[in-house]
Formats: structure tokens, sequence, C-alpha cells
């Protein structure tokens, strides 16, 4: 069972999408055999810390002054979760109107003929402080039209090649994609090495909620200054940038901020109550008061087997409604966490081609689902 794009309505769909049989299309009927060897990069060992960006604020502040840890999204993860995909054979043929999977995004990347290039982008207004972006432009149809805005957020494994093919998709859907680095101050300063995944996941940690916020304004800023650009801007994340996408939303964003979409990211949780001799544990749920605060829609899309986000749609559900928020959730029935970037790739070892469908599935109603939510909130006909 399907719902069309076009079908995009407030409140969580409670069904989950089945698929008992998703006929795949296969080009390919030999498996090729890849060897990848990842090398670490090296880094400064000075991580500079900006007045900005102190201790006093790094891993606190969800924009209520709340004790946040800056890796909470990453302490609810599950092992399998945080492993970073590696580059396998995939069977599965590549559909050039989604986003390549992990597999096929050097080649999408490599091969767009879009406009993509690296900048460096000052963390505030002045500020000698830069980060590194990866920006695409979209193709227009005449000299006076003007696109809007769309800022990528990766996910723990960094400014990764999967996430510029993200950014490539954006733009083949009409949309300026700028996807910024939000490792650049951790890891010493703006650069186009992409990190091992081990890498990324450690520096992460010290990157604060008020540090993302500040470099999606940054990037959303420096896409809307440009001569081709609308002044209106989404944010659309994976991941820990699921999480990022809803802080920024209940952070309230700048002068044209428009919606976001979180994959497989869920709003920060409020702790539950332990259990005494005479009352049972309370557990943990998301947090209401910071709910409240959004004022832009949400998208929020979900694999089932990421049990912990699924375990809260209801509650983010209950409270987005009670506050008269405009909020879609799904929840992919069989579908992965990080199943966008997985699709149809086979697993290392223990392949499961019945998990292979459901990640399938979940793009394919996913990704039209989402360019509707952009293309609605940003006003592109």
């Amino acid at each position: 069972m399907t719902s069309g794009p076009g079908n995009v309505t407030n409140g969580y769909i409670a069904r989950v999408f089945s698929h008992p049989e998703v006929i795949m299309h296969r080009r390919s009927r030999f498996a090729v055999s890849l060897v990848v060897l990842v090398s670490a990069c090296t880094l400064q060992r000075a991580t500079p810390t900006t007045p900005a960006f102190s201790k006093a604020t790094a891993g606190r502040a969800f924009a209520l002054g709340q004790p946040m840890s800056a890796d909470e999204h990453m302490a609810h993860m599950s092992a399998t979760d945080m492993v970073a995909p590696g580059l396998s054979a995939t069977s599965e043929f590549q559909d050039p109107s989604f986003p390549a999977s992990n597999s096929g995004a050097a080649e999408r990347v490599k091969n767009s003929p879009r406009h993509g290039e690296w900048v460096k982008i000052a963390y505030t207004p002045g500020s000698a402080d830069s980060l590194m972006a990866w920006v695409v432009y979209p193709f227009s149809k005449n000299a006076s039209q003007k696109a809007p805005v769309v800022v990528v957020v990766h996910e723990i494994f960094g400014l990764s090649t999967w996430v510029r093919g993200v950014a490539d998709q954006i733009a083949a859907d009409g949309f300026i994609a700028v996807a910024p680095d939000f490792l650049s101050r951790v890891r010493g300063g703006p650069s186009t090495i992409e990190l091992s995944s081990d890498t990324a996941r450690r520096l992460i940690q010290g990157v604060s909620t008020t540090e993302r916020n500040t470099i999606i304004k940054a990037a959303a800023n420096y896409a809307m200054m440009l001569p081709s650009a609308q002044p209106r801007y989404a944010v659309i994340g994976y991941c820990w940038g699921g999480t990022t996408t809803w802080a920024h939303g209940v952070n309230g964003g700048l002068k044209g901020f428009a919606g976001g979409v979180a994959f497989y990211g869920a709003p920060y949780t409020r702790g539950g109550t332990p259990a005494t001799e005479t009352t049972p544990a309370v557990p943990a749920s998301v947090d209401a008061d910071s709910l409240a605060k959004i004022t832009q829609p949400i998208l929020l899309l979900n694999g089932s087997k990421d049990a912990r986000i699924a375990a809260l749609m209801p509650a983010i559900d209950s409270v987005m409604k009670a506050n008269g928020k405009t909020y879609t959730g799904i929840n992919y029935e069989g579908a992965v966490h990080g199943f966008l970037r997985a699709q149809g790739d086979p697993r290392p070892t223990n392949r499961d081609t019945a998990e292979e469908a459901a990640n399938m599935a979940a793009t394919r109603d996913g990704w039209p689902r989402t360019i509707a939510f952009l293309r609605q909130q940003l006003g592109v006909k």
C-alpha cells in the first residue's frame, strides 16, 4: 500500500507501508566485488574554539536553555546504525529521479551535468572563521529565473560523497542546494577532504546545538544572497542531521525559513523517571516545550527498524497536534535507519533481500513526498 506525494496531510500517518512483493528492476546479472581501502585523514591536532562556541555553550542549549548533550542522537543509536555503510556492488537500478544509494553516489557526483563547487562561508557576518560547504546549482530556463535554497545536513559520518550526491539531486529537482561541513571547526579548519566515518563520529560530539544552528544560518544566508537565489530556504537532514533539522525548527531560523524534512531523526527528549519500590518507571518522551516553539511545517520519514524513533512518533504526533503545528510523520515498514542511503545496496554480509525491498519502497515514496513538501513550502510550481 502506497500513498502519492500529493497526499501529504498534517499528522502522523499511523499505517505503515507494506510491500508484500516489490519488483526490483535488475540491470546487472553478475556480482562485482569491490575492495575499498578507507584511510583515515590526517587532522590538525589543534581544535580552535571560537568565542561563539566556547565551552560555556558547547553541548548545551536546545533553544530553551536546557542541558542537552551535543550527541544525544548518537546516545540512542543502535550499534548497527553507528556503522557507516561500506561500498558494495549494487544490483538495484539507480533511478536518476532519486538520490543515488551509497554505492552509486561517487559516480553520480562525478558525472553530474549540474555545476557543483566547494565554497568557504563565514560562520557569522564579518567573522574570520569559516566553514566548508558543497553547493550545487539547478538548471534555469532563463537568466531571470531564481531558485529557493535547501540546506542539507549530513549524518554522523560527516560531509560524505553520499551527502554531496543528495545535494546534487536536490539541485536536479530545482533548488540551490548547500551542504555545509558541520565538522569544519572541530577538524581544525575548513577542508574538502572527506573524513573517515570513525573520525567523523568522534569529532561530531563536539558540535553543540547552538553551533549547528549557527552553521545552518550561515549556509542559508550565503545561498540566499547568491544572484540566482530566492530569499527562502528549507532544511533537510539525515540521522544526526534529522535531529538537527528539528532543532532548527525549534530555534526558529532566519527570515525566509519555510520548513524542514527530518529523515530518521527525532526531536530531543526529556528523561524518564526511575521506578521505586511503589511506583513504576516512566519512560522518556519528547520535549513538549521545545516542540511548542516550532512555527514551520516538519516532515519526518523513518524506517520501522529504527524502533527508538518509531516509539516516539505517536507522542510527537500528539504534541504537534495539540499545539496546532503542521506535521507529517511516516514510518516505513521493514525499512532501516538510513534507508535512503542504503536503498537496494546489498549488505556486505548476511544479505536481506526483503530489507532491500523495504528500503526501496521507502525511497520510492519518501523522496517524491520530500520534493512535494519542499516545493509547497518554498513556493515552487
